[in-house]
């Protein structure tokens, strides 16, 4: 990959993207992973407002303060970048009493560590509605495209995705070359949706690489015989969240009634 030519692309991709639609920047949430520094970085180089969110509900301490440091990367580097810290907290506290959660039930765990998602999305929407700006997903090829590893309306619920047709490895390399922080760069990937330390790899069960593998595998048809146990274990999770996760990965679908019936 050309890093600095990617870089240079995507910029004036999301330059060209606000211009067309005659709004005045964008707002992003900061979670203190590569993703959204990654992608906050890209969308300042613009040279347009950029305003960061950070959204903290029962935020383990360490992704606090990463994102906090990005923020001020950002800020020490860029004049057209803003900060607004809203701490969600309370309001979700409010939603488990209102729905009456039981959280010793896992699907109920499930629904609320998406339901954070969701107040996000609300959040942003609301700063950038009332700033005239546009919501910038955060989401990588593989999160998006390969295992729809996202919460559907809320970190997909977004208004454009400069980087989601980068890989995990290929975001991890325009990080380095943008001086993304080490603490950032070093952290093991996280949704941060569950108040603890829980990575990605533990939930998915198996590393960006080997899933990137996996997409690279099934996409090209490759033949290889003698597939290791684990190889042919990757191959599985891949596939099975894939199909599982159709609902989020393709369009809305539509029920289109036929005309001579109308």
């Amino acid at each position: 990959m050309n890093t600095e030519k990617v870089i240079s692309y995507i910029t004036n991709w999301l330059l060209d993207y606000a211009k067309k639609a005659n709004v005045k920047g964008f707002v992003i949430g900061i979670s203190g992973g590569i993703d959204s520094a990654v992608t906050s970085t890209l969308a300042a180089k613009t040279g347009l407002k950029v305003i960061c969110l950070e959204l903290p509900i029962f935020q383990d301490i360490k992704q606090v303060n990463r994102a906090k440091n990005h923020i001020n990367f950002l800020k020490t580097n860029f004049i057209n970048v803003n900060s607004i810290q809203v701490d969600l907290t309370p309001t979700f506290k409010t939603f488990i009493e209102s729905v009456n959660s039981n959280q010793n039930d896992e699907l109920d765990k499930l629904a609320l560590a998406n339901t954070r998602s969701r107040l996000r999305m609300l959040t942003l929407y609301y700063y950038a509605q009332i700033n005239h700006c546009l919501v910038v997903g955060t989401g990588n090829k593989i999160e998006d495209f390969g295992i729809g590893f996202f919460t559907k309306y809320g970190d997909g619920g977004v208004d454009l995705s400069p980087i989601a047709d980068l890989t995990k490895s290929e975001v991890y390399q325009i990080g380095k070359y943008l001086n993304i922080i080490e603490a950032i760069l070093n952290a093991p990937p996280t949704d941060g949706l569950f108040g603890d330390e829980r990575t990605d790899q533990d939930q998915i069960g198996a590393s960006y690489p080997e899933l990137e593998w996996a997409m690279s595998f099934l996409e090209n048809k490759t033949i290889k015989k003698n597939l290791t146990q684990r190889e042919t274990e990757v191959l599985s999770i891949f596939s099975k969240l894939n199909q599982t996760n159709q609902h989020k990965i393709n369009p809305i679908p539509v029920c289109l009634i036929p005309s001579e019936i109308k």
